[in-house]
């Protein structure tokens, strides 16, 4: 994200670090060499129960590699206890040697900052919260693709929420149809057609084309649907994209996601969790990775992803290790020497 040089700045950019308009929340912001990185945002605490909170956010900064973090507390209705809570989050961070760049206290509909000391500037009773649509930051995360922010965490969940698609009756015989079994003697043969599948599934959305024939683009859909319950598929599906074709490809597994049955959701969600995590983009990442626990909660990279996320592993990490899987991946299935991210993970 763009440089945050005011208050205005922090409180437009924080939706769409975390996707959503937060209520009744604590969020925290790494910097590290003055860069904007990964948000962590966790439920609004008591005071009795700050000591464990303190503990986990200093980990999170420090696994970010953060030498300064921005805090903003969005206080419940009711509650007068913001002021305290944010107090002790800068003390617990000026003992990790973080530095805090900004404290900002949201109340109704008004905020001040905890660390200015004009009243002028910052009144005890506050200041009205700004328009975040028509601010500086809205603007360039839109000019850059980015869709505005949620209202709240429910709306997210339901961007990622089935289509009448997934219930189908025609569409969920095709999507199983293309199941693999592997035990089939010409799994290897199967496994080039899956990854054939999503070269050209994110083709047609490269070039438009998704959606000037229905029944082809279910046909391919229904097939990479499908395929993607191989491991290998997946995990070939799981490397394509780079910097330039990110968004497309999170699109991409997006919609699928929408519309795949019950049963073979899983592995979707897992490909659009991870490509939301290495986009910065924690809330749906999480969100993303409980639709594929409902789908199947043993489902192996739902575990692995639920590890990663939960270890705070930084993104680019995480997109390091991937592009190196994907050349071994690639020979998996185009020469026979099988692969996987879980082996690259606990291996």
């Amino acid at each position: 994200m763009t440089t945050l040089t005011s208050p205005h700045d922090l409180l437009a950019a924080v939706p769409f670090l975390i996707g959503y308009h937060p209520t009744d929340s604590i969020v925290i912001v790494a910097l590290k060499n003055e860069s904007v990185g990964m948000a962590m945002r966790v439920d609004f605490p008591t005071v009795e129960g700050l000591q464990d909170l303190e503990v986990q956010l200093v980990a999170h900064l420090e696994r970010e590699g953060a030498d300064a973090a921005l805090i903003v507390a969005y206080q419940p209705a009711g509650s007068s206890q913001g002021e305290e809570i944010l107090a002790q989050l800068a003390s617990a961070l000026f003992r990790a040697d973080i530095e805090v760049r900004e404290s900002l206290l949201i109340f109704g509909s008004r905020w001040r900052s905890l660390l200015c000391c004009d009243i002028n500037c910052c009144p005890l009773e506050g200041r009205e919260l700004p328009e975040i649509s028509t601010s500086r930051i809205a603007a360039e995360q839109v000019a850059l693709g980015h869709p505005m922010p949620y209202v709240d965490e429910s709306e997210l969940g339901q961007s990622i929420s089935s289509l009448p698609l997934s219930s189908d009756a025609q569409f969920m015989a095709s999507v199983r149809s293309f199941l693999v079994d592997q035990n089939d003697p010409d799994i290897q043969q199967i496994r080039r057609d899956g990854a054939v599948a999503v070269i050209d599934l994110a083709s047609r959305f490269i070039a438009g084309s998704l959606g000037k024939d229905i029944g082809d683009d279910q046909e391919i859909c229904a097939r990479v649907i499908g395929r993607l319950s191989d491991i290998q598929v997946r995990d070939f599906a799981l490397g394509s994209h780079d910097q330039g074709t990110q968004d497309l490809y999170w699109s991409m597994w997006r919609y699928l996601l929408r519309i795949a049955p019950v049963g073979c959701a899983a592995p979707v969600a897992t490909l659009l969790a991870a490509i939301s995590y290495e986009n910065g983009d924690g809330a749906l990442a999480r969100r993303s990775l409980e639709r594929a626990r409902e789908d199947d909660p043993a489902y192996s990279l739902t575990i692995l992803l639920a590890r990663v996320f939960s270890a705070g592993w930084p993104s680019e990490s995480f997109a390091a290790m991937r592009k190196e899987l994907h050349p071994k991946v690639c020979a998996g299935i185009f020469e026979g020497a099988p692969h996987s991210i879980n082996e690259e993970v606990t291996g």
